[in-house]
């Protein structure tokens, strides 16, 4: 059974389409990174799952039924755009005025269950406002969690955070997976990360999915390429163009995309009076695949 599936899916404003025929399918289980512009109809689309808006066409059905069903919407988590928490009120207190408003019963069990789960059972006693932008992050998650969803949306849940913040924002997002068993359906523009957890990816243009595909399906499209750094990188780049179809400068290295040979090209490059600095054989990631693919007219 998929966790999400969109059919058609549209959403007018003022006689303009910001979705027009979106078609998406999140399996069970998985982290589906949902990637596009800004524009594209992620948050749109994120809020007409969670009930925020009214679609203009189409259906979403959530583990089977009708996302407007009762009994499927208590099982949905969401964290879009920020917490809604007091700032004057401590954590413990957000998350409990949010517990009752779910009318749970366990009410501080369920909150010291949560606080665990995203790693701030010592910071239940702070003011929210005196929080970083990474505990208000977990804390948002948190927020999200109470009652223990089925189905988590979190709409840019890292962005902004630091090095460490994202670490911990991604352990904590395979944890809700892998012991809750938990789907995650997450938008983010900082793809690098994305691609360290994500099981399957939707990327969407002008309100339309131009590609579905799992990370597996990702790793066998990637194409490889070699890096090479030269001393005089546009002489490089003319002699390479003469021998490989497909050469470019991107990150101050020239990419040689394709099968060709690293040793070849070293000896190449040398019998041609070029000095290499570095060489290595790398594959395209996340996102390169997603720049590819959103710089074709055709997809």
């Amino acid at each position: 059974m998929n966790a999400i599936e969109i059919r058609g899916l549209k959403k007018s404003f003022r006689g303009l389409y910001a979705l027009d025929g979106l078609n998406m399918t999140v399996p069970q289980g998985a982290i589906y990174g949902f990637i596009g512009e800004n524009g594209s109809g992620k948050s749109t689309t994120e809020k007409l799952i969670c009930g925020h808006l009214v679609p203009s066409g189409g259906t979403i059905k959530l583990f089977g039924r009708d996302y407007t069903d009762a009994g499927v919407r208590s099982r949905v988590g969401a964290l879009i755009e920020n917490t809604g928490c007091f700032l004057g009120s401590s954590v413990w207190a957000n998350l409990m005025m949010q517990a009752i408003n779910l009318g749970l019963k366990d009410r501080a069990g369920e909150i010291a269950r949560v606080l665990r789960i995203v790693r701030m059972e010592d910071s239940a006693k702070i003011k929210f406002k005196s929080c970083s932008l990474g505990m208000k992050q977990r804390i948002g998650i948190a927020m999200a969690l109470l009652g223990d969803p089925a189905l988590l949306i979190l709409d840019e849940p890292i962005n902004g955070l630091d090095a460490d913040g994202m670490r911990i924002m991604r352990e904590i997002l395979v944890d809700i997976t892998k012991t809750y068993g938990c789907t995650v359906l997450i938008s983010s523009h900082i793809l690098g990360e994305l691609e360290k957890i994500a099981t399957h990816y939707g990327i969407i243009r002008q309100g339309r999915m131009i590609r579905e595909l799992s990370a597996a399906e990702l790793e066998g499209r990637a194409r490889m390429f070699v890096s090479v750094q030269t001393r005089d990188i546009p002489r490089a780049l003319v002699l390479l163009r003469q021998r490989y179809r497909d050469v470019r400068e991107e990150e101050g290295a020239l990419h040689i995309y394709g099968d060709a040979d690293a040793e070849e090209i070293v000896k190449f490059l040398i019998e041609n009076g070029q000095a290499v600095c570095a060489v290595r054989k790398n594959k395209i990631g996340l996102e390169e695949y997603y720049i590819d693919l959103m710089s074709r007219k055709e997809a």
